[in-house]
């Protein structure tokens, strides 16, 4: 992909890993399970296979958030949001168009881990409806490491809902 002329903005939203469930363990500090450790590295390997190289992370503070990030082994900046744990759609889209503050290179690619139900509702809410296959799915069920993609001539700054054109769910299993 040439990266200079290309106007299009790519945003991937990933969801955490499976989680472990620890006695006594405050939700905010539960860690990957197996499972998800697994998991989030195969996320990591589509993303670096199917999407342009990741410039910048919005990640969420929670333990399997971070830990998620550090299992796909992406090199990107990162950016822990706290306003990214337990946050409505509207505050994930909201940390997404403050992005620039938080890095000081141009992003064409932004990738951001958080938690359901945001990502659905924030995927779908940014898709302009072109793919039927892929919002029907993510209606369905967003799983632990789902990926979304989707693609916008929007600056972060804003994009705004049916801003972005959803192109791609993959759900590394």
């Amino acid at each position: 992909m040439d990266r200079v002329s290309d106007p299009f903005r790519t945003l991937v939203l990933l969801r955490h890993g499976k989680s472990a469930y620890p006695p006594d363990c405050a939700d905010r500090d539960r860690p990957l399970a197996e499972r998800g450790i697994r998991e989030a590295g195969l996320a990591g390997d589509w993303l670096r296979a199917h999407v342009p190289p990741v410039d910048a992370v919005l990640c969420s503070p929670a333990t399997r958030t971070r830990q998620t990030f550090d299992r796909t082994r992406l090199t990107a900046p990162v950016h822990y949001a706290e306003r990214l744990y337990d946050a409505t759609p509207g505050t994930v889209i909201d940390v997404i168009n403050g992005v620039a503050a938080h890095f000081d290179t141009d992003i064409r690619t932004l990738l951001v881990i958080g938690h359901e139900p945001a990502l659905s509702r924030v995927a779908l809410g940014l898709s302009d409806g072109g793919n039927a296959t892929a919002a029907q799915r993510i209606s369905e069920k967003f799983p632990t490491s789902a990926i979304a993609v989707l693609r916008t001539a929007a600056d972060w700054d804003e994009l705004a809902l049916q801003g972005a054109a959803l192109v791609a769910f993959h759900v590394p299993r």
